[in-house]
């Protein structure tokens, strides 16, 4: 087959498409929303209609992808680290009621936090749903994984999990295809309640799950995935896992390493490989990108013997990303350090577009506020959440999405007014409904603003599922008609948002703004596309 230049998440997606994928289903996340738009604009996948609308969030993709597999057929489910928190209740239970159609789940995580609230490792998730996983080291191996891994999911009836990182998500390399396989017909499980978790059923398909791991463990043993790579100097064993085999060999370009390398991209964790390395060498040095969830497991409770290297004895650094150097530092490696980076090209923090209708809604917001003192303005997940840096210091909370409202609730209910959320218009249909629903069911004193802006703007420009539907939608939930207000964040229109802003600050129940213009980045591209 043809050899492709391909980003991590294109040969993700290219991997799932030529597996005879029929849905790919995702909210849009850095460092994973290019495997979703890939399938989207692949002439193969509109030619076989594959599904790849996006969902409304993370827990809804999750849903759609098992209902998919449920009628027989291949789903792949995208997101982001973060993301997998708010599908973490389907996620964990499609682990009890097995798969039908292959289910792939591919998390990427953030490790540096390039642009998230936290660097959590999703392997965790993996082990803790009794799940296979796999994490691919390179391109390549993330296009063979993905497309294998369907095939296993429907061989062992499961789930499996394909983990991911941003260096590997968003760099290229050549990728080589296999044959393409046509989608799967669509069938039923023979077993008419494998989809059904009432307690009965659900204690029979965990103690179903839990005797499939013994399974799983060989096929680890035998993966081609996991490899060891024997070495001379047994004074120390090297574990590594991901792209942190690439980082390691980066350090041995010009000669092969000499320690013994076990190359880990499949789990459960293949113990008899890790035994034979451990007992044949003095040390062992644990080389994974994220948090050392394979050092936990061989350190175990009750290590004493200092046998163990790696984040959690300091040998590697606890936080943030592996790097080439870092490896070598712990491999004893001598490292050229850097040159320090002249002013001219110190980072700067971000900021708003200039232009951007959000500046315009918070210069009001600053004013209407002035009255009330500092603190009780709480946001979200979004291009909004640069109101916390100057020269707005508009803000004061970024949690995770959806939780502007819910805060902004609790801080009502212990008596901090007023209280003002703020939430863009696709986090809000993501997870602020629901938040507003309490809210109004309280008739707790809150302004919630939505940022109306037309799009997902932090990530990238991709429509939107609120698209002129807000005002609706609010009113649906039970905001009084009279305090949905809609405004137009222009300079021009600076005295009279104000004026809003300050009336409904006044009122004692729920009240929403909505700030709508559209974002100026995909008014300019809308534009520049007319004009051809």
């Amino acid at each position: 087959m043809s050899k492709n230049l391909f980003l991590g998440d294109e040969a993700i997606a290219q991997g799932a498409l030529d597996a005879g994928l029929s849905g790919v289903y995702a909210y849009p996340g850095t460092p994973s929303t290019e495997i979703t738009e890939f399938i989207q604009h692949s002439k193969e996948s509109v030619a076989n209609k594959v599904h790849s609308e996006w969902a409304t969030n993370e827990k809804t993709a999750m849903e759609a992808a098992v209902g998919m597999s449920y009628a027989g057929k291949r789903a792949l489910v995208c997101m982001k680290h973060v993301g997998l928190n708010v599908a973490a209740d389907p996620f964990m239970n499609v682990a009890i009621t097995g798969a039908n159609g292959g289910i792939v789940v591919v998390v990427a995580d953030d490790p540096s936090m390039h642009s998230s609230q936290d660097e959590q490792d999703s392997r965790f998730f993996g082990k803790f749903a009794y799940i296979p996983i796999f994490e691919p080291s390179n391109q390549q191996e993330a296009y063979d994984m993905t497309y294998a891994a369907f095939d296993f999911s429907e061989k062992y009836h499961t789930p499996v999990m394909l983990r991911v990182t941003t260096r590997l998500a968003h760099s290229r390399a050549g990728v080589e295809r296999k044959t393409i396989k046509p989608q799967n017909e669509m069938h039923l499980d023979a077993n008419p309640k494998q989809f059904i978790l009432l307690p009965i059923l659900a204690k029979q398909y965990y103690e179903q799950l839990l005797a499939k791991q013994p399974q799983l463990e060989k096929e680890s043993e035998n993966s081609l995935f996991n490899t060891f790579i024997d070495g001379k100097d047994k004074s120390m064993g090297i574990i590594t896992s991901g792209i942190g085999y690439n980082y390691l060999m980066e350090n041995y370009i010009e000669m092969p390493c000499p320690y013994p390398v076990l190359k880990i991209c499949q789990y459960p964790l293949p113990i008899e490989k890790i035994t034979h390395l451990i007992d044949t060498c003095d040390s062992v040095l644990v080389l994974e990108e994220g948090y050392p969830l394979i050092e936990e497991q061989l350190r175990g409770l009750l290590n004493r013997t200092g046998k163990i290297k790696g984040r959690l004895d300091g040998t590697v650094n606890r936080t943030g990303e592996l790097n080439p150097n870092i490896v070598g530092k712990a491999l004893g490696i001598p490292q050229i350090e850097g040159a320090a980076i002249p002013e001219i090209v110190a980072p700067r923090p971000p900021a708003l577009c200039t232009g951007c209708p959000h500046i315009d809604t918070y210069n009001a917001l600053n004013e209407a506020m002035l009255p009330y003192g500092k603190g009780k303005v709480f946001s979200d997940i979004g291009c909004y959440t640069l109101g916390a840096l100057p020269p707005y210091n508009a803000i004061y909370s970024a949690l995770d999405m959806g939780a502007s409202i819910t805060m902004a609730k609790g801080a009502a209910d212990a008596g901090l007014l007023p209280a003002v959320a703020v939430i863009g218009d696709s986090t809000f249909t993501h997870s602020g409904m629901t938040s507003l629903l309490d809210a109004v069911y309280e008739h707790t004193p809150i302004t919630v603003i939505i940022l109306d802006n037309s799009t997902t703007g932090m990530t990238g420009g991709q429509d939107s599922h609120a698209f002129g539907k807000i005002e609706s939608i609010c009113l649906g939930l039970g905001v009084e008609k009279e305090h949905v207000r809609i405004i137009k964040p222009l300079k021009n229109r600076h005295d009279e948002n104000l004026q809003i802003m300050k009336e409904e600050l006044e009122y004692q129940g729920v009240s929403v703004i909505i700030p709508t213009r559209e974002c100026i980045q995909t008014l300019s591209r809308r534009v520049k596309a007319n004009k051809k």
